[in-house]
């Protein structure tokens, strides 16, 4: 299972899941947060395993 944190929410997901899929089945929009793995940020299309842990990061913008 991928553990996924987001603020004080915490999921566990099936691994083999593409990461914007992921960020989805968690109900949150893939271009709200950005998802992070051992300190590194990681990209939409790559696909985790079940032994990944990802923190959810909110993007912050403003003008």
């Amino acid at each position: 299972m991928i553990k996924v944190a987001y603020r004080d929410k915490k999921w566990e997901v099936p691994g083999q899941i593409a990461v914007r899929d992921l960020i989805i089945k968690v109900g949150l929009s893939p271009e709200a947060v950005l998802a992070v793995r051992k300190g590194q940020l990681v990209l939409d299309s790559e696909v985790l395993g079940d032994d990944d842990e990802i923190k959810l990061i909110a993007v912050i913008s403003g003008g």
